[in-house]
């Protein structure tokens, strides 16, 4: 009986974790594109956008932005029909 509430207790922990959407760098992708993904999908502002696009080119990765799964999970998925390299991560 202990271990289903152990178990009930580490999904509900995983759930409220809070995420981040990693970018990655590609050499497909122009800066404007990913700016303006970047604004329009997950609301950053231009100049915030800038920066990350600036981060992703010479560190080949930046949380864009951070939030729950259930938040994350359609931004995420936008960025990568935008042929963007994403992925959500803790």
């Amino acid at each position: 009986m202990k271990e289903k509430v152990s178990e009930k207790t580490e999904v509900a922990v995983l759930e409220d974790q809070e995420l981040a959407i990693v970018l990655y760098n590609d050499d497909v992708n122009t800066f404007d594109h990913v700016i303006h993904c970047l604004v329009t999908i997950c609301g950053l502002e231009p100049q915030a956008a800038e920066q990350c696009a600036y981060i992703v080119h010479y560190g080949g990765k930046c949380a864009v932005k951070h939030g729950t799964y259930e938040d994350l999970e359609p931004k995420c998925t936008a960025l990568l029909e935008n042929g963007l390299s994403a992925e959500i991560e803790s």
